[in-house]
Order: structure tokens, then sequence, then C-alpha cells
């Protein structure tokens, strides 16, 4: 999680104290965990992908079954948000949720700084372990959906931390590769990066699909598909990506080591350089 927010807009209210009572004890955002988020970074004051993050936002509302934000008005929060908080790099937040049985729908925005810890763990590199997880296929089951209901991948973000890992990578019961807790997973094969298909439920991250687009460009075919985990143990490099941590080398999985390779490297160049204009 990023640090504490700067700024909080509210739909409805406009900018409120971040320390004040922002959602119903009853809202079912709170009591359920029905509610959708984006997580997005902030480069130079201004949102990297904000529309494909609003796109997402909208379609995992969809799946929820609730009204789906108004894109003008949280638009609108975001710039009263960015103003307030006057950071040039940071993390913005974006919530809907379905508020109390018979009221209105809330969104919210949040800015707060970068985590602290982002620059050292890329330079020493990530450590991970695989951890069970089904797949989710099923349409009930929500593919795809960044849902505020994180209680499972918070446990398993500690069931890392309890084996001295850093994060997780899922994996379902018949060993197929998944996704991170809150990342996307990559390896690298000779000259082709490889990082599960979409069609496993997994979630369509923005900065994957920043990659996706940078990958032929820094010397690399990406290939999409349904991969066991015995690929990505002998893989010549493994890394993440996510809005926030960008891209980040892979030194262990399940304690054994991983080399450090230059697609990952290269990669967070070239995402740095798409989304600062540099």
């Amino acid at each position: 999680m990023s640090e504490r927010p700067l700024a909080v807009a509210v739909s409805g209210r406009g900018l409120v104290e971040p320390d004040s009572a922002l959602i119903a004890a009853d809202d079912e955002g709170f009591a359920l965990g029905r509610g959708a988020f984006e997580t997005l970074r902030i480069y130079g004051g201004r949102p990297f992908r904000l529309v494909e993050h609003l796109d997402r936002l909208a379609g995992s509302v969809e799946r929820l079954g609730f009204s789906p934000p108004d894109r003008d008005e949280l638009t609108e929060l975001v710039g009263l948000v960015l103003g307030e908080a006057e950071l040039s790099d940071g993390v913005l937040r974006l919530y809907r949720t379905p508020g109390p049985p018979g009221a209105e729908p809330l969104s919210l925005a949040l800015v707060s700084p970068l985590p602290t810890w982002l620059d050292e763990t890329r330079a020493r590199g990530q450590r991970l372990v695989s951890l069970a997880y089904p797949r989710r296929v099923a349409p009930w089951l929500l593919p795809g959906t960044k849902c505020v209901s994180y209680a499972t991948h918070a446990a398993a973000t500690a069931e890392a931390r309890r084996r001295d890992a850093d994060d997780a990578v899922f994996v379902d019961l018949d060993d197929t590769v998944l996704e991170g807790t809150v990342t996307n997973v990559w390896w690298r094969e000779g000259s082709t990066l490889l990082t599960p298909a979409l069609e496993l439920g997994i979630l369509a991250g923005e900065t994957r699909a920043a990659l996706l687009e940078l990958a032929p460009a820094a010397g690399y075919e990406v290939e999409e598909g349904v991969f066991p985990v015995g690929r990505l143990r002998q893989a010549d490099e493994i890394f993440t990506s996510s809005s926030v941590r960008e891209v980040m080398p892979v030194v262990a999985l399940d304690g054994e080591p991983v080399s450090r390779g230059p697609a990952a490297d290269a990669l967070q160049t070239a995402l740095r350089r798409l989304a600062t204009g540099a």
C-alpha cells in the first residue's frame, strides 16, 4: 500500500479532509467488499494511462452490478486531488462503491506519496514464493475485476513475508502460472518474453499493456499463453509489472536464486521514457 493520502475528493462533496469519515458504515463497498478501484502512478503531475484506467474501472463496476461513475465527475475529482496534493510523482487511487442500500453509489479519488521502499527493492530485486490459488474463469468469480475484496491477496503477501520473501505469485491447482498479488508476472526465455494470458482470469494490467507495446522495440518477442510453473522456474530472467511498482526484477523464487537479466532494466527504462515523455 501507499503512504497516507495527502488529498481526497468525494463525489457530491469535492475535496474533504483525508481523516474525515467518507464512507457510510453500511456502504456495500465496506460491508461486503463490493466495490472497484484503480491504482495509477503519477509522473510529473500527470496520471499515467488515466483513460485506460477509467475504462477498466467502469468494466469492473459493470461486472459487480452497479452503476459506473460519471466520467466527467471522476475526472474532475482527479483534477481536484492532483491540484491539492501538488505532487510531481505519486500514487492516484480511484474507488467506486455501491453506497448504502437505497443510496447513490460513491466515487472517491485519493493522492498519496510513492512508497519509500520502491527504489531499494528494485535495486536489490524481489524475492517471490509460489502459492496455490485457483484461477477465476467462471463469470460469477469476476475474472479480471479489480475489486476491493483483497483479503486473500493481503494474506498471500503476509505468507510470503513469513517465508522471508517480498511477495507471492499465484499458481493454479494444475500448476499454471497466473499473476502476483498486485502484479503481472513475466519471464524471459532467450529473446522471448512470456506472460500469462488474460483468458486465465487474471487482471489486464495497464503496465502490462504498456510493456506489450514496448517489448518489440527493446528487441523482445512476447508470447501470451498458459504456462506451467516449471517454465517459470527454468527462466533466464523473471520480473513483475504494476502501475506503482513499474518493472521489478526477481532474484529468488521459492528460495532458489534467479539470475538478473537485461529485459527488466530495458523495459523499466522504456516505461519511464513513455510515462514521462523524456
